[in-house]
């Protein structure tokens, strides 16, 4: 049987191979999963993600078309706007971003 912490660290590897980095793993401190010579990346693997979620998204996607960035941007009521999230496909921000760099970042 497969434990949350085995899939969880699958995930990590998997995003990690997927964006050119390495997985940190358990450090027991806050902090990323995944790091690139740019990215800090938190990886959250649920079993499900929600239907609105994925609907804003791809309705920014169908509106980008190929020249165009498609994002959903999340905003919590009553908040911050500079606090509101960005969400967009794996794949998209490799096409738009490129080949990410290789290498292990140098740490501060």
């Amino acid at each position: 049987m497969v434990t949350n912490y085995q899939r969880g660290a699958a995930a990590e590897r998997r995003i990690a191979s997927e964006l050119n980095g390495h997985r940190t793993g358990n450090t027991g401190k806050a902090s990323a999963d995944v790091r690139t010579a740019w990215l800090a990346v938190e990886v959250k693997e649920r079993s499900s993600l929600p239907a609105w979620l994925k609907r804003a998204v791809a309705q920014a996607v169908g509106a980008a078309g190929v020249s165009w960035l498609g994002i959903a941007v999340l905003h919590e009521a009553g908040e911050r706007y500079d606090d509101a999230l960005v969400v967009m496909r794996l794949g998209d921000f490799r096409d738009w971003f490129g080949e990410l760099p290789d290498g292990r970042p140098t740490e501060n």
